[in-house]
């Protein structure tokens, strides 16, 4: 099965503070499927580093004000097309972030309090029938 993954929980360095959330259990999935890595943040055009993000009223909305959406749905977009070309019917997705967070995000107040929601990114894939599952809550059957 081809599986669409976030790059950093496959140790790649792209996360907003430069660096990653290698994740063993995912990578150990290399021995049975095909995991197809993928970074919306920089597919979006945003830089590594970069200053951290929050969704806020359906926003994406930097720390420093700046507001990023349109970066935000560029790399969704993106990241569909990837998943459409490689036929992948499954993702998994770093939790809590405001491309990837799926069931809880930032609140957009960046004190660390969740919310009820999706990131950008599995916001779309989920609009597109793309089953989508967190580093905790690895499930990737059919």
């Amino acid at each position: 099965m081809k599986i669409l993954v976030s790059a950093c929980l496959l140790g790649i360095d792209c996360k907003y503070n430069g660096k990653n959330n290698k994740n063993d259990k995912i990578i150990e999935l290399l021995k049975y499927h095909e995991l197809i890595p993928v970074c919306p943040e920089i597919m979006g055009g945003l830089p590594t580093p970069r200053i951290p993000a929050e969704i806020h009223q359906n926003k994406v909305i930097a720390k420093d004000g700046k507001d990023v959406t349109k970066q935000y749905q560029k790399g969704a977009e993106e990241t569909l097309k990837i998943a459409k070309l490689y036929n992948c019917h499954t993702a998994i997705l770093k939790e809590k972030s405001p491309s990837c967070g799926c069931g809880k995000v930032y609140d957009g107040t960046f004190t660390g309090t969740l919310i009820n929601g999706d990131g950008i990114t599995a916001r779309l894939l989920k609009e597109h029938g793309i089953k989508i599952t967190g580093e905790t809550t690895l499930d990737i059957t059919e």
